[in-house]
């Protein structure tokens, strides 16, 4: 479907059609600069950077549809829309090229090839549009939202696309085209035409033509105005995500003397690329499908939480001057005492947030939402000084004890009585010593000691040379960041990388994805640079080197749950399943959501220490688990061995299904 002109080109036409061009790009420009104003009142924040990174990102994105084709019907139908409207474009560019200029870009048969394929895809785009309107208007799923703006978008790409196929159908009957072979689906339009004089083809053709070309340039228009704008805005959005973002939390200025609060507390506390963010959003609602929140029935919704701040940032455009990108003097003044917290963004919605990270891994869009509810965790709790009740003592536990259960710090040795392990303050740390970090869950929680006890087992056998750090060893600070406590984060992490850097420590081993993820990508901003492994990736590799061996056990069937600060955090999802598979006997049973798609055990975010009411996450997971009826649940993360272990005692099945760490499976079939 090659888009032409009409039949016989009136020269005043010409000039007239690229006059109304010219209205067009004006209105355009003006929608786009409207925008910019508003993303103009975000604070600084650099992301023009690391350049090939990024275009890979967006021909991954973008033009291979990555994460758009994890869901097939959706994805089919994005895919036909999408791809049959870019080869539409490149054909009406050729037909410019070579009409306007005189630049013969395809010649004979090579026209010809290019005339079928853009019919084809002409007729992939109505296929793709009749999906997405029996999706949205029959199918009705729950993530989705219908406004008017959504039909009227489907409508104008359905008539554009039709009128184009009945001008080429109208060229071909008055022009009796020899190669209208070539044209299927425009031959198809033109069958109603041929009884038509020559003189009412030529009418007609000219009167559609400017109907066709006036639609397509209102839809040009209609951008920056409309839903429609996510053509421009995604691509942009995937070029300037940060592939480390809601992984490495920004780190905040806390001697900064001129901040006025820490965190966000109003819509212009966020960054540009932040706000930028929220206009970027489709509503498609893959986010909220994926949410531990929303599917427990939580008031969290990633998708309504993003709509509502782009809400706020609209009832800003009065707000800023022609121009300037500042807000006007009276605005100001009301944007100084506005909060944005309401009745539409409430503060307990962000406390139901668990970090698992599921909506930035399913966003086709890039949309960082994990930095965004941190920030706003930040503003309450450093800034307001409100938060749950039950964080208080959290925070002063980890702040007085450096742990979050407030038991002494001198207990934290205590699981290592009757072991022959080194502590790091007896000597030097040679380049080759492994420093041990259980964590706190592994030194002071009953259930997970017996991981940490697992592990020296390993170490041991393997002929580790390790040590650990005992006393000296604090909180890693996870908790206390991703629950917004910053400065108390920056406290304890700094204590911990003093020590560490006094002794000289090369590489670190934890069994805790959240210490793990902490140390690995958070403490190099502070000055910790260390190897961090999590120890699925040392089992692997000692087991790899042949340096653990075991025997053959009974034959189990065991089914693995992804830890999001393992998975999705980190990428490691082959390592646990190699640890696993190397036990004679094993066979490990996938359960429905599995890696990046894996369901969170609601402990991430610190909501290990908030109440949680209604509908448990941990429980959703269990029965999840428990549907694949295998005789063990297997973890790598001491929440999630803790959250998984309290719903099957929940659901009365501890006498049939056992609930441990990889770890604890590997010292069980050491070979004796």
């Amino acid at each position: 479907m090659v888009p032409t002109r009409e039949l016989y080109w009136n020269i005043d036409g010409h000039l007239l059609m690229y006059g109304v061009f010219v209205v067009v790009l004006g209105i355009f420009f003006y929608g786009l600069y409207r925008h910019y104003t508003l993303w103009r009142m975000g604070k600084p924040e650099a992301r023009l950077n690391n350049y090939a990174q990024r275009i890979v990102q967006v021909l991954m994105g973008t033009l291979l549809h990555k994460k758009i084709f994890r869901e097939t019907f959706p994805g089919l139908m994005h895919g036909f829309i999408f791809y049959g409207f870019l080869i539409l474009f490149i054909g009406t560019l050729i037909v410019g090229l070579q009409a306007d200029l005189g630049w013969q870009v395809l010649y004979g048969n090579f026209y010809l090839l290019f005339s079928l394929l853009t019919d084809l895809f002409g007729l992939l785009v109505l296929v793709g549009l009749g999906m997405a309107f029996y999706r949205r208007y029959f199918l009705k799923p729950d993530r989705l939202d219908n406004r008017a703006d959504d039909a009227l978008v489907l409508a104008i790409l359905f008539v554009v696309v039709i009128t184009g196929f009945l001008l080429e159908g109208l060229r071909m009957v008055a022009t009796q085209d020899p190669w209208q072979a070539w044209s299927p689906v425009g031959l198809i339009f033109g069958l109603p035409w041929r009884s038509l004089s020559m003189e009412s083809l030529k009418t007609a053709h000219s009167w559609l033509w400017w109907f066709h070309m006036l639609l397509s340039m209102g839809f040009i228009a209609y951008l920056p105005y409309s839903k429609l704008f996510h053509i421009l805005l995604i691509p942009a959005n995937q070029f300037l995500v940060d592939p480390q973002s809601g992984i490495a939390l920004s780190k905040l200025d806390l001697e900064d003397e001129e901040a006025e609060s820490f965190g966000v507390g109003r819509i212009r506390d966020f960054t540009w690329k932040q706000l930028f963010d929220t206009e970027a959003c489709v509503r498609c609602g893959r986010c909220q499908d994926n949410c531990p929140a929303y599917l427990s029935g939580k008031p969290l919704s990633p998708k309504a939480l993003t709509q509502d701040l782009k809400a706020e940032l609209y009832n800003c455009r009065g707000t800023v001057g022609s121009g300037t990108g500042k807000a006007l003097p009276e605005a100001a003044a009301a944007q100084e005492s506005g909060s944005l917290f309401n009745e539409r963004i409430t503060p307990e919605t962000n406390w139901f947030c668990t970090t698992c990270l599921s909506c930035q891994e399913q966003c086709p869009a890039s949309i960082e939402h994990v930095q965004k509810i941190v920030d706003m965790r930040r503003y309450l709790v450093m800034t307001e000084g409100e938060m749950p009740g039950e964080l208080q003592l959290t925070f002063r536990n980890l702040e007085n004890n450096g742990n979050p259960w407030g038991l002494g710090w001198a207990a934290r040795t205590n699981w290592l009585e009757g072991l022959e392990v080194k502590l790091a303050e007896d000597g030097e740390i040679g380049d080759e010593t492994i420093l041990y970090w259980p964590g706190c869950s592994g030194a002071f929680d009953e259930r997970n000691k017996k991981v940490s006890l697992a592990l020296v087992k390993l170490f041991q056998a393997a002929g580790v040379d390790f040590v650990v750090l005992g006393n000296q060893e604090k909180c890693c600070g996870d908790l206390a960041r991703r629950l917004g406590n910053e400065y108390l984060y920056q406290m304890l992490a700094m204590e911990n990388i003093e020590n560490l850097n006094v002794l000289g420590v090369k590489t670190i081993v934890t069994q805790c994805p959240h210490c793990y993820n902490t140390l690995k990508h958070e403490y190099p901003h502070l000055g910790g640079k260390y190897r961090v492994l999590h120890h699925s990736e040392f089992l692997a590799q000692l087991i790899a080197k042949g340096r653990l061996v075991f025997e053959q056990g009974e034959l189990k069937s065991i089914t693995y749950h992804d830890s999001c600060y393992l998975g999705r955090y980190n990428g490691l999802y082959r390592e646990p399943r190699q640890v696993l598979q190397a036990v004679p006997g094993v066979r490990v049973v996938e359960m429905p959501r599995h890696l990046e798609t894996s369901f969170c055990c609601g402990g991430g975010g610190g909501r290990m220490w908030l109440e949680e009411h209604g509908q448990k996450i941990n429980m959703l997971r269990t029965e999840e688990a428990l549907s694949t009826r295998s005789e063990m649940i297997c973890t790598a993360c001491p929440f999630c061995l803790t959250m998984l272990g309290d719903g099957v005692k929940t659901k009365e099945q501890q006498d049939f299904v056992q609930v441990r760490d990889i770890a604890e499976v590997l010292a069980e079939s050491l070979k004796q």
